[in-house]
């Protein structure tokens, strides 16, 4: 499912090896941070070039599809990270909680304790089907349920028990984020991180595994 994801970064990766005034690793982070406050709409190329700190005519000779590469770029490397430190652990092997908990510290990395929105759903357009990302925020998110849905089996969950409740914590991590947010405090991500081990690890009783 995320394999368009990784020829997207094998693209990325293979300009690394050029040198460059301000290193790709680094513009492509600075790129996110804009998008991730305001969003593709939102984003202007006078934004985009200031936080990278590159005149616009250097973004474009990076990103000759302007700001939609700059985005997929983005989306790509966020999705591979994210594919490395937190779907690895949690479709792994090994004890549930210990797995858990590496995914929790991951995704407290990832979104700063709170203080980032999620990537998503900001460059996420208002009618799914015709934005630019659509296929890939689709995929990236069906991923995430498949690998809490695989974790809460191996925590006990039946499996169709375990589908419903990976659906119900995505949309906890995307709520909480929300609410962060729009509350301006972290508290609410934080607190989701929180319960996350008893919504996973301590499942209804008279649910047994189908394994």
């Amino acid at each position: 499912m995320l394999s368009r994801f990784f020829s997207d970064r094998s693209i990325m990766e293979a300009r690394l090896a050029r040198p460059q005034s301000v290193s790709d690793g680094e513009v492509i982070s600075r790129l996110a941070g804009v998008f991730r406050d305001v969003g593709y709409e939102g984003a202007s190329m006078a934004q985009l070039a200031e936080a990278t700190g590159l005149q616009k005519a250097s973004l474009y000779h990076r990103f000759r599809g302007g700001k939609q590469q700059m985005a997929e770029e983005v989306l790509a490397s966020a999705i591979g990270w994210f594919a490395d430190n937190v779907l690895r652990p949690l479709n792994g092997d090994g004890p549930p909680a210990e797995r858990l908990a590496e995914a929790i510290r991951s995704l407290n990395d990832f979104y700063d304790g709170g203080s980032k929105a999620c990537l998503l759903n900001m460059l996420s357009s208002p009618r799914i089907e015709e934005g630019p990302f659509s296929r890939s925020i689709k995929d990236a998110l069906e991923a995430l349920v498949d690998a809490f849905a695989h974790l809460c089996v191996a925590a006990g969950w039946k499996r169709e028990e375990a589908r419903r409740q990976a659906e119900r914590l995505v949309t906890m991590l995307q709520g909480s984020l929300v609410l962060s947010r729009g509350t301006g405090s972290t508290a609410p991500f934080r607190n989701f991180l929180a319960d996350l081990p008893g919504e996973v690890l301590e499942r209804p009783s008279g649910t047994d595994t189908l394994e």
